[in-house]
């Protein structure tokens, strides 16, 4: 008799318990989708290996240009730099010539979910290091699927697009003919 009191219950518990978990639905019946583009930083000046924030040197400020060239078809909502001279001159073409001023944000305090409601709906690009790159792309996704950048390597572009919550990524790299 006592079995027949707690079956109903243990039942319940389960069906509850065995919920999927989906991602939140928006309101008004069109998609919430956020795609962010992630590069980082231009080839910089390594004349002076005492320099803690060079700038880019010849061959980063042509990267910076044709990253502006790549990026020139997509409608940009926003664009995100770390605070470092490198970062900043590789945003700046793209800033320029899409009218949009550059955001600074700091990645050892990044609040990865105000970020992406911050962002939702948008197009954004975000500028970075070697470390910090993968490392955001990570946030982003919400899972460990990059590691560091390789420190000799600028023409990687990281694409994140997150549909309702489900994040995708693309990694592509990009050579340029840059001048030395």
């Amino acid at each position: 008799m006592k079995l027949l009191k707690i079956l109903p219950l243990c039942i319940l518990i389960f069906l509850i318990s065995c919920k999927e978990d989906k991602p939140a639905e928006n309101t008004n019946g069109n998609p919430d989708i956020s795609t962010f583009y992630l590069i980082r930083h231009a080839e910089k000046d390594r004349s002076d290996p005492e320099d803690a924030d060079p700038e880019l040197n010849q061959k980063g400020l042509g990267r910076a240009m044709h990253w502006a060239e790549i990026l020139n078809e997509i409608d940009l909502d926003a664009i995100y730099s770390t605070n470092f001279n490198r970062t900043s001159m590789t945003a700046a073409p793209t800033s320029v010539k899409k009218n949009i001023d550059v955001q600074y944000y700091d990645p050892r305090v990044l609040d990865i979910d105000q970020f992406k409601k911050d962002n939702l709906n948008k197009d954004v690009l975000v500028v970075g290091h070697s470390n910090t790159t993968p490392q955001f792309v990570n946030l982003l996704m919400g899972e460990e699927k990059y590691t560091q950048i390789d420190d000799n390597e600028n023409g990687t572009l990281f694409v994140v697009t997150i549909v309702n919550g489900i994040a995708t990524s693309n990694r592509l790299v990009f050579n340029c003919n840059c001048p030395d």
